[in-house]
């Protein structure tokens, strides 16, 4: 070639792909991923480790930087993937100068991550050598190939976990439960595979629902088990209120189980999403043994309703949302006989001396704005005046269960276990006059045609009689919710030995439905089931 007088060439150098001198070994590194831990892909995992490691060091032109590899994870998010992102880490640093790895889909499943990363390695100069696909990232068109594979990787993902969730609704719909005994207390799984009952780990579960049953809130549970030294599943005296709040929730304590709760919300972000109605949830009951009897379950579901939806009243607006206080009963109990509002517990400092006293909330926010009359309650005659009213009411404990049994006893055990009854029969002779069709289509009496109206007929009426029982079915499970309450209630003040001596906040969440303040010598007490009772109590 001519050049110009001035102008002498200097000849380049030697490059390999990547801009490398021949004389200098490339930092080469390998990149491996099984998605599962199985034995066959365990064994593919220790392949292709041996595979890169022979081969890297059988070529003289490279040196070994180190083996990466992943094994029972998805390839689908590099968020869980530590080696990948070490060896990353390591090509920022400039380390590595080239990366060898078996496919496109075992470097990444997501098509966004892959180029992002390709392009990032690109720029930093660092190839990637995919063999399978015989593609090398610094070489011209290569994203674009690329990008197809990666496109084809991540549809096969997706593909694969839209089956896997089709299976998974399937076992749902055939009740398949499967249990995580790692954070369950009270279970163990058994010889048969089954969940087992742990008698220790159970009373506790019992103490739980029993405490919040008798007042206690969550915060207070978790308090008190610590404090006694009640340990964990891990076997540690340590609780949190929001571990004693799903324990309560938690259905399979009754012997049932609520699946699908939660859900995938993609294969690609893998985010857990609690389950609000997008997805079908399925309710499986009896599937195993029940530590708490269903009647004590749904009067536990009821208390949470309940104090979830408690009101106040405040000088902001007529009323607002409230909070439960699990620290004093009559908080809970005692009203105001004019506006109805509820009192609440005040300490007077009158000249150094301290006195407990019972305000109503109206009065005390707003003055007489609204409640004009209401009086204040000293404490201790009212609770003189209460347990006043629970001795005699124990003191005529036979009339007055009869009184609460006899307001409940045809709801309980009439009308509606009749119609149970009736449906269930119903149902039997559906299923005897379907056989009895079938039988006469197989003999050949008649065509399978003629019967299609009365199969019709047969299917819709036994639908409607299915929602009817779901129906009466669901009012018969809070009758026995009802009943459970007023046995309770009874059970208080069954004891011939029963002699209330002094103010019992658990014994009064039990009896009492409230405390109405008439004024300052007089309050209407009114038990669980209706029976009331006029107390005159002292004005101090």
């Amino acid at each position: 070639m001519n050049t110009a007088p001035n102008v002498r060439i200097i000849p380049a150098k030697p490059q390999t792909v990547n801009g490398k001198n021949q004389y200098q070994q490339l930092r080469v590194a390998a990149y491996c991923r099984v998605s599962t831990d199985t034995l066959e892909q365990l064994n593919s995992y220790q392949v292709q480790i041996a595979y890169y490691t022979d081969y890297i060091n059988s070529n003289k032109d490279w040196t070994l930087v180190g083996i990466f590899a992943d094994e029972g994870l998805s390839g689908t998010s590099t968020r869980k993937r530590k080696e990948f992102n070490r060896m990353i880490r390591l090509c920022r640093q400039k380390k590595i100068d080239l990366i060898l790895c078996k496919s496109a889909s075992r470097f990444a499943r997501n098509t966004v991550d892959c180029l992002e990363y390709i392009r990032e390695l690109k720029a930093l100069g660092i190839g990637v050598i995919f063999e399978k696909e015989g593609l090398n990232t610094l070489t011209e068109y290569s994203e674009f190939l690329l990008a197809l594979h990666s496109s084809f990787a991540q549809a096969e993902s997706e593909s694969i976990s839209k089956n896997i969730s089709l299976g998974v609704q399937m076992s749902f719909k055939e009740g398949k439960v499967r249990y995580n005994y790692k954070m369950w207390l009270g279970y163990r799984k058994g010889e048969d595979g089954k969940p087992e009952i742990i008698p220790e780990e159970a009373e506790i579960v019992r103490l739980i629902f029993r405490l919040y049953l008798d007042g206690m809130s969550t915060q207070s549970i978790s308090n008190y088990l610590a404090e006694n030294n009640i340990s964990n599943k891990q076997g540690k005296p340590e609780w949190r209120h929001d571990i004693i709040l799903r324990m309560l929730k938690n259905e399979k304590y009754a012997g049932d189980a609520l699946l699908q709760k939660t859900y995938t919300a993609d294969c690609l972000s893998h985010k857990v999403m609690k389950n609000h109605g997008e997805r079908p949830m399925y309710y499986v009951s009896d599937c195993h043994p029940a530590i708490i009897d269903r009647t004590t379950y749904n009067l536990v579901q009821q208390e949470m309703k309940r104090r979830a939806a408690k009101r106040r009243v405040s000088d902001k607006c007529v009323t607002e949302q409230g909070k439960y206080s699990s620290k004093y009963a009559l908080t809970e109990l005692l009203i105001c006989g004019e506006c109805g509002t509820p009192y609440r517990r005040v300490t007077w400092n009158i000249h150094g001396r301290k006195a407990i006293v019972w305000r109503c909330i109206s009065r005390l926010d707003h003055g007489n704005r609204y409640c004009k009359n209401s009086p204040t309650i000293h404490e201790d005659p009212l609770h003189r005046g209460i347990i006043q009213a629970v001795n005699e009411y124990h003191n005529c404990a036979d009339e007055i269960a009869d009184i609460l049994r006899s307001g409940t006893e045809a709801v309980l055990t009439g009308q509606i276990h009749g119609e149970i009854s009736a449906a269930e029969k119903r149902l039997t002779e559906i299923d005897e006059a379907r056989q009895s069709m079938i039988n006469l289509i197989v003999s050949g009496a008649v065509g399978s045609d003629s019967l299609d109206d009365e199969f019709r007929k047969l299917h819709d009426e036994e639908e409607t009689l299915q929602e009817t029982l779901k129906t009466l079915r669901t009012q018969n499970t809070a009758n026995d919710a009802v009943q459970k309450q007023l046995d309770m209630a009874i059970s208080e003040i069954s004891d011939e030995n029963f002699r209330m001596t002094e103010f019992d906040d658990v014994t009064a969440r039990h009896v009492l439905e409230c405390v109405r303040v008439i004024d300052k010598t007089h309050i209407q007490v009114v038990f669980k089931g209706g029976h009331e009772s006029r107390i005159e109590i002292d004005k101090k």
